[in-house]
């Protein structure tokens, strides 16, 4: 997929990416932004995604359980493999940024 056009608001997007994106799988496919901002929006938006889950686990509702799934998805796919033993420790299990650099 190809930019729009339009110019991304990147500290928007990386604030809270879902107002930027309707997917994660659009910001993968995204040829505008360089690899290192894409994976930089998804790892935003993992954390994001497991605040959330961990909102839906405590009976918060509207959560959406497979977006954490979707966005480790595309990460994977950019950086060529995740190493998913490289969590934070703590509730949200979010990623730490040595996960995500690409190989």
């Amino acid at each position: 997929m190809s930019g729009t056009g339009k110019a991304i608001d990147m500290e928007k997007a990386l604030l809270d990416p879902s107002s930027v994106f309707a997917s994660p799988e659009e910001v993968a496919e995204r040829d505008d932004l360089s690899a290192e901002q894409r994976i930089e929006i998804l790892r935003r938006w993992s954390y994001d995604a497991a605040e959330d889950a961990v909102a839906l686990e405590e009976g918060m509702p509207d959560g959406n359980s497979d977006l954490q799934h979707r966005v480790l998805i595309a990460l994977d796919r950019l950086t060529g493999g995740l190493d998913v033993e490289m969590v934070a420790s703590g509730k949200h299990h979010g990623l730490r940024r040595e996960a995500t650099e690409k190989k």
